[in-house]
């Protein structure tokens, strides 16, 4: 590897590493403003949306630059490839904290109404599965990336727990209708941000492996049976 690539490479690992510590910055305020019914931290969230967005048209101009000017093939190739998306997963993630920041404003200044134990494990799924799956890049770990895969199952079985329970209380209580419609959307963004997770551990098993697994399900299986 020429030593101008290396430096890039090394450049944009960190980068990606930044925003990651933004997202997760921006998830957790958006989580904990709903749980502790706290609009002005709830708020905050935008603000951190806004540096994520800057950062990732940034990333997004470096890894032009560098495909211009080095033409990286091979794993460096992939790198570059895998940095853009896993940009791109990362800069939607922090658009569903907002989503979540903004649900979580209007509950806080509604009446309080019982939130499925559920919802506080998807949240727990869904931050560990973000954490993870960046691990995972820095350390080029395709094991534990086809892991967090896995994982994503998980999340999506609390998700529909969720919203089993949230519908009986509202069909028991119409007074809670709006309410629980709010619990619903915020259940739905979690679940979408375990998405993004397993996206960016799709990334890094083609980055390491050359293998694009996504939307193949027997990759996935397969991983169950080696670790079974």
């Amino acid at each position: 590897m020429a030593k101008h690539l290396e430096v890039e490479i090394k450049r944009l690992n960190k980068r990606i590493l930044d925003i990651g510590d933004i997202v997760v910055e921006a998830i957790h305020k958006a989580l904990t403003g709903l749980q502790d019914r706290d609009p002005n931290l709830a708020r905050e969230v935008l603000d951190l949306d806004r540096r994520i967005d800057r950062a990732e048209v940034e990333v997004e101009e470096e890894c032009l630059k560098v495909l211009a000017l080095h033409q990286p093939v091979a794993e460096d190739l992939r790198f570059i490839a895998a940095v853009m998306k896993i940009n791109n997963d990362l800069e939607r993630m922090g658009d569903e904290a907002v989503n979540i920041s903004e649900h979580a404003i209007f509950l806080g200044k509604s009446d309080p109404i019982p939130v499925p134990t559920r919802l506080h494990d998807m949240a727990v799924a869904s931050m560990r599965m973000v954490k993870e799956s960046l691990e995972s890049f820095v350390n080029g770990d395709n094991q534990s990336a086809r892991r967090i895969c896995i994982e994503d199952d998980i999340v999506d079985e609390y998700n529909r727990e969720v919203i089993d329970e949230v519908w009986k209380m509202m069909k028991s209580n119409p007074a809670t209708i709006e309410r629980g419609s709010h619990l619903f959307s915020v259940s739905r963004h979690l679940e979408r941000i375990a998405d993004h997770a397993t996206n960016i551990a799709e990334d890094v098993v083609y980055m390491v492996e050359g293998k694009i697994i996504r939307h193949r399900a027997e990759s996935y299986s397969h991983q169950k049976d080696s670790t079974s």
